[in-house]
């Protein structure tokens, strides 16, 4: 038996020994393995004893993807059934995938048992050292996979082995590409508001629902969907995955679209209607999982996931966006900046690398976080900022952050700034420049003398 380093299996590997083990189950392994794919080679030539052993059941267990490569004598080895039917307990029971390779067999040999297929069974019979029901068991199994989708190599006769080779590992990538999102280890717990947006869009419901998460630049949306959508993501196939949505091409996001789902690269989309036609005719049927983040215009949000019906029932789409106005959506929510207590714990993590500070730091936290106004990114680039500084680089820092910015700490918090337009950076620098304090009836007919739509602008500020 062999297998790639680790402890944690992505796919299991069932050949017959003298059929294949120096051929295309070598040839599978290596480019596996090659491929960064932690593959458990088992070769049932290799072992002694009669009970599979429990390495072998966890290889199988813990394994996403089966591949059992038939070959014409597979089925004479007793220990290539078991492993098979282990195999189908793990998908009936785990959900696990089986990617079955008809090597030098046809489908219909295994899922009927018939020519070498079949004798061999009956060869099983005669020697009677195997009792009825694990004789049925491996009949069963072996009609189960012969019935799954594969590939029958045994058809593709002018199919090199090399081009073949590299086909299945594509394919055993793609399959091993999961929803999850990568979120910050440093995050602080988001229970209430992740519970609330779980609700909103019926975690457990199998109606198709739309939900927007909106709020100023910086409050933490993007990470607050990320955890959604990782909760979420066990309970779907088809996902995707849409960042930055505002600096990015239409038409290659209705592509990216297209292509996660149906899992094959799609076609260029030459404009915004015709991926909208392609959007709503390829995945009507669809149940997807979907994160649009970052949106700014509703231009973008009609583009791609204009109507429920473009989906499939169950669908779940979560939209974050600064603007409320561009969401025409099932639910909403709005995220503000956090408390002290959670703002402390965030900075102290980035700061301390513990959920508090230190005692001699206390003072100099307070500092702090009372210039990030509950803002998690301001929190987190601040308090990566100081980590590792002593107690006098802390005094000189944060005397001039509070001064002036400091120059990296000023890029992050500019994305809210840049992405107003003209007449909301003009109300946003006339408020922060001259009119704090001031009563908001009195600035408003200025600006709407100045034509500066300060309603709808104050609104999004």
């Amino acid at each position: 038996m062999e297998e790639s380093s680790g402890c944690d299996y992505e796919v299991f590997l069932s050949f017959r020994g003298p059929d294949t083990r120096t051929d295309i189950a070598d040839y599978l392994y290596v480019s596996m393995v090659d491929a960064g794919i932690r593959a458990y080679r088992d070769d049932e030539e290799l072992r002694t004893g009669e009970e599979l052993g429990d390495q072998l059941f966890q290889a199988i267990r813990q394994s996403k993807i089966s591949i059992p490569i038939f070959s014409t004598g597979y089925a004479d080895s007793p220990w290539c059934l078991r492993e098979l039917v282990e195999m189908v307990e793990s998908k009936n029971t785990r959900g696990q995938k089986i990617m079955p390779i008809f090597y030098n067999v046809a489908p219909s040999e295994v899922k009927y048992q018939n020519e070498h297929y079949g004798n061999a069974i009956v060869s099983h019979l005669n020697k009677k050292r195997f009792d009825d029901e694990t004789i049925n068991n491996w009949k069963a199994a072996l009609k189960k996979v012969g019935e799954l989708k594969g590939w029958d190599l045994h058809s593709m006769l002018n199919r090199g082995k090399g081009e073949f080779v590299k086909e299945v590992v594509n394919d055993v990538l793609t399959e091993l590409k999961t929803a999850y999102l990568e979120v910050s280890d440093c995050f602080v717990e988001v229970d209430n508001h992740v519970g609330k947006i779980m609700s909103m869009i019926g975690a457990h419901s199998h109606e198709t629902k739309i939900v927007g998460i909106h709020g100023m630049g910086g409050v933490g949306k993007t990470t607050l969907a990320k955890i959604v959508y990782n909760q979420l993501s066990n309970d779907f196939v088809d996902y995707c995955f849409l960042c930055d949505i505002r600096k990015t091409k239409i038409t290659r996001l209705q592509n990216q679209l297209l292509s996660d789902i149906l899992k094959k690269k799609w076609l260029d989309i030459n404009n915004v209607m015709e991926g909208k036609k392609e959007i709503k005719e390829r995945l009507r049927s669809k149940k997807v999982l979907l994160l649009l983040d970052d949106a700014d215009d509703a231009s973008q949000l009609e583009a791609l996931v204009q109507k429920h019906e473009w989906f499939g029932k169950g669908s779940k789409i979560i939209i974050t966006t600064r603007d409320r106005g561009i969401l025409n959506v099932d639910e909403t929510y709005e995220l503000t900046g956090m408390d002290f207590d959670h703002s402390l714990k965030l900075f102290s993590k980035h700061a301390f690398r513990r959920d508090y500070p230190l005692e001699q730091y206390i003072c100099h936290s307070e500092r702090a976080i009372n210039m990030c106004y509950g803002l998690p990114l301001a929190l987190e680039v601040i308090g990566s900022l100081l980590s590792g500084k002593s107690e006098e680089e802390w005094d000189a820092t944060l005397k001039e952050l509070e001064e002036s910015p400091q120059q990296n700490v000023r890029k992050k918090l500019m994305i809210s700034i840049e992405a107003l337009n003209e007449n909301q950076r003009k109300i946003f620098l006339d408020v922060a420049c001259f009119f704090i304090g001031y009563d908001k009836r009195i600035v408003i007919h200025l600006w709407e003398s100045c034509k500066f739509l300060p309603h709808e602008s104050l609104g999004i500020l």
